[in-house]
């Protein structure tokens, strides 16, 4: 009986040091500005994109980098929020899918990424894309409904986040979980981790805020965030709104999805961004 209990007392000191070690690793795990690298890697100019370099300061003082990257007689900005892994450096694949689709690109890093000052934090990030959204709107004095909100995974919340304190011309959120206690739940039932969260981020929670148009977009191939989330925070949104499904893993679904996706997108921004369907 004693070896039992022994066993059970050493069994059960062992998971409460998992949990603290987890509680205590989650900022490293939610945040990863140097996966592969902090350092950039390329530039715009590089795929043939012009671009501008741009320095933000956020409410705490926070300075930030940013690029904006302009098309040709666009009249509608896309501000683009995104994911926990890199820098704005790995997502010119995206910059320029979006500047095909005849969006001029305002792309930051949060703090503590890429060439951007401070450590990451979730009240962080929001400081970070509201220093953007006034960028475009106050310095560029570009219209509000002629900006559209678009974040991916990580950047989801941050972008859903902004919209239910501004009122956008769209937003558009790909690849979203839940919220993070949902989505570390997922990740590791065996443990408390709506108790050891110290983060929310809850894309569920905004949405029901949100009244700008809004496009959620997803695939039932993603192995990172699971399609289950990504409907439900599209069930919680208010209308307008529509749901896009993609194909392919996590980072590539956007890639692997082709024509299906960048007409899916472009269909949205025609039938709710007005200044998008006068620029065509």
């Amino acid at each position: 009986m004693k070896m039992v209990l022994s066993f059970g007392f050493i069994a059960l000191l062992v998971y409460l040091l998992m949990c603290l070690f987890i509680y205590l690793r989650q900022t490293g795990m939610i945040y990863l500005p140097s996966l592969p690298t902090r350092q950039l890697q390329a530039r715009p100019n590089e795929i043939g994109l012009q671009y501008e370099d741009v320095t933000l300061t956020a409410a705490d003082g926070v300075r930030l980098h940013a690029w904006y990257i302009p098309a040709a007689g666009a009249r509608v900005t896309l501000l683009f929020c995104h994911g926990n892994a890199g820098n704005i450096s790995h997502r010119l694949d995206s910059i320029a899918l979006f500047h095909k689709l005849g969006l001029n690109v305002f792309i930051f890093d949060y703090r503590g990424y890429g060439q951007s000052q401070g450590r990451p934090s979730e009240q962080g990030s929001y400081a970070d894309v509201l220093a953007a959204w006034r960028y475009i709107t106050v310095e560029q004095q570009t219209p509000a409904e002629q900006v559209v909100l678009f974040g991916r995974s990580l950047g989801a919340a941050v972008a859903s986040h902004l919209a239910t304190q501004v009122k956008a011309g769209a937003v558009i959120l790909e690849s979203a979980f839940a919220s993070v206690p949902d989505m570390a739940a997922k990740l590791l039932p065996f443990f408390p981790m709506r108790w050891l969260s110290s983060y929310e981020y809850s894309n569920v929670k905004n949405v029901r805020s949100i009244h700008s148009p809004l496009l959620v977009s997803h695939s039932e191939e993603d192995e990172i965030i699971p399609y289950a989330q990504g409907r439900a925070v599209f069930e919680q949104a208010n209308v307008p709104k529509s749901f896009l499904q993609l194909h392919g893993d996590h980072n590539g679904g956007f890639m692997m999805s082709g024509h299906h996706y960048t007409n899916g997108l472009k269909l949205f921004l025609r039938q709710h961004v007005p200044a998008y369907r006068a620029n065509e």
